[in-house]
């Protein structure tokens, strides 16, 4: 039986909902299009805080309630006049404290699986590339960092995340001419590790995040890894990796 590790609610209603069975954690976007803004970060920040208090083997699976939009990027209404929609919390803190979140994901002591069921767009493409492994729906659904088609330069924290996390070949595509990736040419491009069709996505993951999770029996251990590949002074270039600027990205503006 599933059983309810902890529910986040905001504003009346459900945006982040976070489950456990066994070592395998289930955090459920349920925000529409979940588009980002300040609740929407510090709601997702609240369930990696639970995850965060538990130790032993585990795995992270993430996915979305909409069956069209895994995350169709910022909240830009929100972003463009926060005065009219003050649910989405204070504009001004968002930037540091959104890519602060990303940064956690990426160093996330336990396997970190995402479940792409639909569009992921600028910032939420930067989520799914903010964790271990990605698989992705084969029939719907686009991975795009739009910023160039929106008139917005990428933060250099941003452009580390994508140099990391996507084969050189496709990264110049991706931040400069804003490709739309699908399932199978992301796939192709090894962007993601797998595609399925909507139905399939969920088993995909969960068989991932089995065959995954004893890796993280010691968690300290897990986690102190990945800041060697992604932390400061990575060990994979000998220069900061993108978990470190995400975490202090206002060094790097």
């Amino acid at each position: 039986m599933y059983s309810v590790f902890i529910l986040q609610k905001a504003i009346g209603f459900i945006v982040i909902e976070l489950q456990k069975k066994e070592s395998i954690y289930f955090l459920t976007m349920d925000a529409g299009e979940n588009r980002w803004n300040t609740t929407f970060v510090k709601e997702f920040a609240k369930a990696l805080d639970e995850i965060e208090k538990d130790e032993g083997p585990g795995a992270l699976i993430t996915s979305s309630k909409d069956p069209k939009f895994f995350s169709n990027g910022l909240d830009l209404e929100w972003m463009q006049a926060p005065e009219k929609h003050p649910k989405g919390g204070d504009r001004e803190v968002f930037g540091e404290e959104f890519m602060f979140l990303m940064g956690r994901i990426i160093t996330l002591s336990i396997p970190t699986i995402c479940a792409i069921n639909g569009h992921a767009f600028g910032a939420g493409f930067m989520l799914a590339l903010s964790h271990d492994v990605r698989f992705m729906r084969e029939d719907r659904g686009f991975l795009c960092a739009n910023e160039m088609q929106l008139g917005l330069k990428i933060p250099r924290p941003e452009l580390a995340l994508f140099r990391h996390k996507i084969p050189a070949n496709s990264f110049f595509e991706t931040v400069q001419l804003s490709k739309r990736w699908t399932g199978l040419s992301a796939y192709k491009a090894g962007i993601i590790q797998g595609t399925g069709s909507f139905e399939d996505l969920p088993e995909l993951a969960l068989k991932k995040a089995e065959e995954l999770a004893p890796l993280a029996k010691d968690r300290k251990n897990y986690g102190a890894q990945k800041e060697m590949l992604y932390g400061e002074n990575a060990a994979i270039n000998l220069e900061h990796g993108p978990a470190h600027m995400l975490k202090n990205s206002k060094e790097f503006e």
